[in-house]
């Protein structure tokens, strides 16, 4: 909690100070309605975190849990923050942007509010509720941002890729050649978005249908790569792709239904696998030489299940796992034990060791983020008390 109302007033361009946390957080296990959300994890990812002076971010869907994984000493520090339905996600050190059910909700880092939040403070990063753009419900999926700061994101029900202004629930930019028309009945399963160079370049679906739902007649091995520079088909054949990305100057992507990473030529398109993960392969991020990958376990009734991996792994994870991309080997891991099930996105911050993200209007109401030309003229009648 706030221990004051002094008001907090930051700049948008302040820098952050990086540091290690101190302390283990129960709170948000305690108020969770799913129980403990407990997890495991190999003694070694604390260090991998630390190493890159960086923290996780996920979304899980099943459990309406955004999570930050948050090294802690020699432990990670699970963080929930409740939100309804939370997939799709895009984040730096400066801004986050979160994809939930009918909404995109936007943050801003504001690190002068950390010494509000603990005594001693250990945070580093404070992403702070800034505005809710309502979108509907249209099964918001991957997003990121271009070279010019400007959103986009798979809207995966009206089977397109999209942007947002201010009159508009949201703007299609583009969408397959074999989707004749904007509707919303989730034709192909446009999921995931990888940027180069500053754009959206390929995008990953679960089909070709131009039928409502038409990609649940071939999930198994009828998924696509598409490369947006020249509008072709990349690949075809992969079992439930998800989360391209353009990484190092290559281009990699996870086939789900398999649980493998797996490199693609941009050229060719040939593809070879890098390596394999115990689970349904979902999210993605990289820090130098590590993949992070989410896992889902995929329970009796997701409509995901019935595909490669189901069939071959029983006993399937929900986590995040760590493979060396240039040996395929597992590095380390960190697996849910209850409450989570499934993962969708997974997202690293780089140089933000220990996050938090904040909506509650206890934090919002005297926290004040201004331009940069404003707050040179910002000054106080009478001193705010410590």
């Amino acid at each position: 909690m706030i221990d004051d109302n002094t008001p907090v007033i930051s700049g948008n361009d302040e820098s952050t100070r990086p540091t290690i946390a101190a302390n283990a957080e129960q709170a948000a296990a305690a108020r969770d309605p799913l129980g403990i959300l407990g997890s495991v994890h190999t003694a070694n990812f604390p260090d991998l975190l630390t190493h890159f002076g960086s923290s996780l971010a996920l979304t899980t869907y099943q459990a309406g849990k955004l999570v930050l994984l948050r090294a802690d000493g020699g432990t990670i520090n699970t963080h929930f923050r409740s939100f309804n339905r939370p997939m799709g996600l895009a984040a730096d050190n400066e801004r986050l942007a979160l994809g939930a059910f009918m909404e995109i909700a936007e943050f801003r880092n504001m690190p002068a509010l950390a010494p509000r939040l603990a005594n001693p403070p250990r945070h580093d990063a404070v992403y702070l509720a800034r505005r809710r753009h309502i979108t509907g419900a249209i099964d918001i999926h991957e997003m990121a941002w271009d070279g010019e700061g400007e959103l986009w994101f798979v809207n995966t029900l009206f089977s397109c890729l999209c942007t947002l202004d201010a009159k508009s629930s949201f703007v299609p930019r583009w969408r397959p050649a074999f989707v004749s028309h904007y509707a919303p009945e989730d034709r192909c399963h446009l999921n995931g978005l990888a940027m180069r160079d500053g754009k959206p370049r390929y995008v990953t679906s679960l089909g070709d249908s131009n039928t409502p739902g038409g990609w649940r007649a071939n999930k198994r091995d009828g998924g696509l790569l598409i490369d947006l520079d020249g509008e072709h088909i990349l690949c075809r054949g992969l079992s439930m792709p998800h989360s391209p990305r353009w990484y190092n100057g290559k281009l990699w992507l996870l086939e789900s239904g398999r649980g493998a990473l797996v490199s693609v030529d941009p050229q060719t398109g040939a593809r070879s696998d890098v390596g394999r993960v115990p689970g349904f392969a979902r999210g993605m991020d990289f820090l130098g030489p590590l993949a992070f990958i989410g896992l889902s376990q995929l329970r009796t009734g997701n409509p995901f299940t019935d595909i490669p991996i189901t069939d071959d792994n029983s006993d399937r994870l929900s986590g995040v796992w760590v493979v060396h991309i240039e040996t395929g080997k597992t590095a380390g891991f960190l697996k849910f034990t209850g409450g989570v099930e499934e993962i969708f996105a997974v997202q690293a911050l780089r140089g933000a060791r220990f996050p938090e993200v904040l909506s509650e209007p206890e934090y919002l109401q005297n926290a004040y983020a201004l331009p940069d030309e404003a707050l040179r003229d910002v000054q106080w009648s009478v001193a705010p008390a410590d």
